[in-house]
């Protein structure tokens, strides 16, 4: 268990110091913004897809080291996924944070947020990007809150 704790306190921190894709995308066709008002944190989700391919992903904001890192690790398993492979995504880790599923050993370093679901307020934390992705994919017009 200690060493599941180290991995998830090395990944996080990684991903919140040297956020992957962390930029505004001049030529996203797709962009939407969230806010979890509980703790503050604010992302923006920058989408380019054609032809039901994420072409390219990136993000903009600021929060919490969970958020932060959820965000990073999201971009980098989306971009060029099928919008229906991106979904499918989305299931599985809402699942593995909400303690619903136990699929850790198929999430990659994902798998470092299965122990997030112990901590209710951190679940938000690390879903906001997510639920930002999924509504801009499906191109939701309406900010994304975790309320």
């Amino acid at each position: 268990m200690n060493d599941l704790r180290e991995l998830y306190q090395e990944v996080i921190l990684d991903h919140c110091k040297k956020p992957r894709n962390f930029h505004e995308m001049d030529e996203a066709n797709r962009r939407l913004e969230g806010y979890n008002p509980l703790c503050g944190d604010k992302v923006t989700v920058y989408l380019q897809v054609k032809d039901d391919l994420v072409q390219d992903v990136s993000f903009q904001g600021e929060g919490c080291a969970i958020s932060t890192a959820s965000a990073s690790l999201m971009t980098e398993l989306v971009k060029g996924k099928s919008l229906e492979e991106a979904e499918v995504i989305f299931r599985r880790f809402q699942d593995l944070v909400t303690g619903k599923s136990d699929g850790s050993a198929d999430m990659g370093k994902l798998a470092v947020f299965a122990g997030v679901g112990e901590f209710p307020m951190r679940v938000k934390c690390a879903t906001l990007p997510w639920h930002t992705l999924r509504a801009a994919l499906k191109q939701q017009d309406e900010a994304v809150t975790t309320e």
